[in-house]
């Protein structure tokens, strides 16, 4: 697979994800998108940001290059606030970001990719619950509630038999052991979903709001990306964080208490909180951002949700990565596109009618 400029530059850097979603791209099947074997598309297209879609991006880039030979993908899993950066110097064509850009940013902008006074296009394109992990020895799941979490991860709790948590889960034998706390180093959308989490259930016990840099008066143990996170918690001892569900496989979880229940993880419960939440006010018709409720006592949802965002241009300044955009967006919005998201990754697919909504936005690039 051909490597554009800027991952060229990331991979010496050592950015050992990206070599993984470059390769994947060429070794895996995919499926088929609209151009088929007489696609007309050419060139490449360079986006970066989001690690939590990364196992996404890997299955869409493996499709859309199957259906498009002429086209070469490459995307940098930096992490939201790198892409996000790069997109607004100019580095890409497109970011993926586990928020949306605040209005304040937008207005304030430059977005060097995009045509001068062009607007964004951002939607939502993959949903996903984001995971308590854990490895404590012979405790493969536990229930805990929202002000539990909050104490943890600010480090208010410090042992594992502690009575906020053994009085929660009294069917489990819990040791005498430290926590280590395990949170994201890096300027993090999965951290600022997270925290939104606990400053909206927990505020009395979090009261450092919805952040995306992790406070470092709280301590613990901080780790690079999605990938650094969960190899930490497994390779510690009386560990916890926090990681896109996608990666918490082999590691204890959490169920999340929600109203008088505690709810599981699952691509279901995500969808449902989205499709209970609201879009944000103040924005244009081709910025769609969702208000998640993290409160919702409603059956079945699962509150600590990462819905992952894309963002490009209504006009490019560079006119040939508008049709590759455009396309691109397309085809991982489609049915067949999130799809193999579900597949590869375990996330949520986007309903029927916030896809008509997406269309739209993705229907004005050019």
């Amino acid at each position: 697979m051909k490597l554009s400029a800027l991952t060229k530059v990331a991979a010496i850097g050592g950015i050992a994800a990206l070599t993984l979603t470059s390769c994947a791209a060429n070794e895996a099947g995919g499926g088929t998108t609209d151009g088929g074997d007489g696609s007309s598309l050419s060139g490449e297209l360079v986006g970066a940001g989001a690690s939590s879609q990364g196992s996404a991006q890997e299955a869409w880039i493996a499709a859309f290059q199957s259906a498009n030979p002429d086209v070469t993908v490459n995307y940098e899993p930096s992490g939201s606030g790198a892409g996000r950066e790069t997109f607004q110097q100019g580095a890409s064509a497109f970011a993926g970001s586990d928020r949306a850009f605040k209005t304040d940013e937008v207005s304030a902008g430059p977005f060097e990719a995009c045509a001068t006074d062009a607007g964004i296009v951002e939607f939502p394109a993959y949903i996903s619950p984001i995971a308590l992990i854990f490895n404590v020895e012979g405790v493969d799941s536990l229930k805990l509630d929202a002000p539990t979490v909050a104490k943890i991860f600010s480090g208010k709790i410090t042992k594992w038999n502690d009575p906020a948590i053994a009085s929660q889960n009294p069917d489990v034998t819990l040791p005498d052991a430290n926590i280590s706390a395990v949170h994201r180093s890096d300027d993090s959308g999965t951290t600022g979903n997270f925290t939104d989490y606990l400053a909206a259930a927990a505020p009395e016990d979090w009261t450092v709001g919805s952040i995306e840099t992790w406070p470092t008066e709280f301590g613990g143990e901080g780790a690079q990306g999605t990938s650094g996170v969960v190899e930490a918690v497994k390779n510690g001892v009386g560990t916890i964080g926090y990681a896109d569900a996608s990666r918490a496989e082999g590691l204890g979880t959490v169920e999340i208490k929600v109203g008088e229940k505690y709810v599981a993880y699952s691509p279901e419960a995500a969808a449902a909180i989205v499709d209970a939440s609201s879009q944000e006010e103040g924005r244009t018709d081709h910025d769609i951002a969702i208000k998640l409720d993290r409160t919702s006592k409603a059956e079945g949802v699962y509150p600590i949700v990462l819905v992952s965002y894309l963002v490009g241009c209504e006009k490019y300044a560079k006119p040939e990565n508008a049709e590759l955009v455009k396309e691109y967006f397309s085809y991982i919005v489609s049915e067949e596109g999130q799809k193999a998201a579900a597949e590869s990754a375990g996330s949520a697919p986007i309903s029927s009618e916030l896809r008509d909504k997406v269309k739209v936005a993705i229907d004005a690039i050019a």
